[in-house]
């Protein structure tokens, strides 16, 4: 089985304008392909995607192309930039229409569209806030349903303030070198082990379980 990824790429910046964010992915790109794994990166920003927590915003909105490219993928990594310390906002928007994926549940077992896929997050910027943005992004991937393998981010940040950035500074870091290696091929690792093995869970059992937990602590209260 050929294995996919698709990575995000949530720079502010459209094309064809250079962003250090992809930068860094174009190495998790080059590794991916070493490996065999189909790669297509998508710069969001240069589609019309509006705000919104639905899978299809309605007239124009592109995120169901996209989205339909997430659901054909084994693997889906977040690139993002920080600023002002945090996610830039075309991450946030992107995790936000992820989260339609609630109401796409399976209708069998009701797992949600990114069960048995792995996540991961690439992030570039001129300031602290690496550890933020990797642990919400990859907080809100679990939630959403994805696997996260060990070392699942890879980042690169310079110093505080305006600066040189990732492409004029950063691309002979060893450490975000090392990280992006080990982002790459736990990655393809775990995706193949869920290819092989999908998650059993049945998410419509347990919601009925967890109903009756409530009924009969409601009740025990009562008492």
């Amino acid at each position: 089985m050929k294995l996919k990824a698709v990575i995000l790429n949530c720079t502010l910046k459209k094309s064809p304008r250079k962003s250090n964010t992809e930068a860094l992915i174009d190495k998790a790109v080059d590794e991916y392909n070493k490996l065999g794994v189909e790669t297509e990166v998508i710069r969001v920003i240069d589609y019309n995607i509006p705000f919104g927590i639905n899978s299809d915003e309605g007239d124009g909105d592109q995120w169901p192309e996209i989205n339909a490219k997430i659901k054909s993928a084994n693997i889906l990594i977040i690139g993002s930039p920080i600023w002002f310390g945090v996610r830039g906002s075309v991450t946030q928007m992107a995790l936000e229409r992820l989260s339609g994926g609630y109401d796409e549940a399976d209708e069998t077992n009701g797992q949600y569209p990114l069960y048995n896929k792995v996540g991961g997050v690439i992030v570039t910027g001129n300031e602290d806030g690496a550890h933020n943005v990797s642990a919400n992004t990859l907080f809100n991937l679990t939630h959403l349903g994805a696997t996260i393998a060990p070392n699942s981010d890879s980042y690169w940040v310079g110093e505080a303030g305006p600066g040189p950035s990732y492409i004029e500074m950063g691309q002979d870091h060893l450490y975000t070198n090392r990280t992006v290696l080990y982002l790459v091929h736990n990655s393809v690792y775990m995706a193949k082990l869920l290819a092989d093995n999908p998650i059993p869970t049945n998410l419509k059992e347990l919601d009925e379980q967890a109903k009756d937990i409530s009924k009969d602590t409601k009740k025990h209260i009562r008492e």
